[in-house]
């Protein structure tokens, strides 16, 4: 059994090292880290996976972002990193932690998700294929994928999607 708590400061390395070793430590290079230079995670988003033991199994983070196109801007999630553990893969641990987020994100009154990924695993949690939305090059777009938390958010979004200094405001 897993249990899962909001990410805190006593967290952050045992996450850094779990993100590492599920994607290397090269990971930073990929342009999605960009956005999340020099940002800090949504905090009441970013969650951890504990067996009961108190061992990590399991990770995942969302940051806030900005899609701009002329003058008008939307605030969205970008979701990621998730990882689980090698020895923990297969149990259905990512799912439950993508699945449990979203639905925090929900109560906080947030409006959208966004993610770079693999459609196939993805589109099973509700993500779909996200148009007319440009994350930083070399992003391939066919991995930019959108949730809609809120019936109609994601209606006539269109722009380049930016990096914010700070978190949207907590509305709960």
């Amino acid at each position: 059994m897993y249990h899962l708590t909001v990410e805190t400061d006593k967290d952050w390395w045992e996450v850094e090292a779990l993100y590492d070793l599920c994607f290397a430590p090269g990971r930073e290079a990929l342009s999605s880290y960009r956005l999340r230079d020099g940002v800090d995670p949504v905090a009441r988003l970013s969650l951890v996976a504990r067996d009961d033991a108190g061992i990590l199994a399991g990770a995942i983070r969302y940051w806030p972002v900005v899609i701009t196109s002329g003058d008008k801007s939307h605030d969205a999630l970008l979701l990621g990193p998730v990882a689980v553990h090698p020895t923990r893969q297969g149990e259905g641990l990512g799912g439950h932690l993508i699945r449990e987020s979203l639905l925090v994100a929900n109560d906080l009154g947030m409006e959208r998700v966004m993610l770079v990924g693999d459609a196939p695993y993805y589109l099973r949690f509700g993500f779909s294929k996200l148009r007319d939305v440009v994350m930083p090059p070399p992003t391939n777009p066919e991995r930019v994928l959108a949730y809609r938390l809120q019936d109609g958010k994601w209606d006539g979004v269109t722009g380049d999607v930016m990096r914010v200094t700070s978190a949207p405001d907590d509305p709960v």
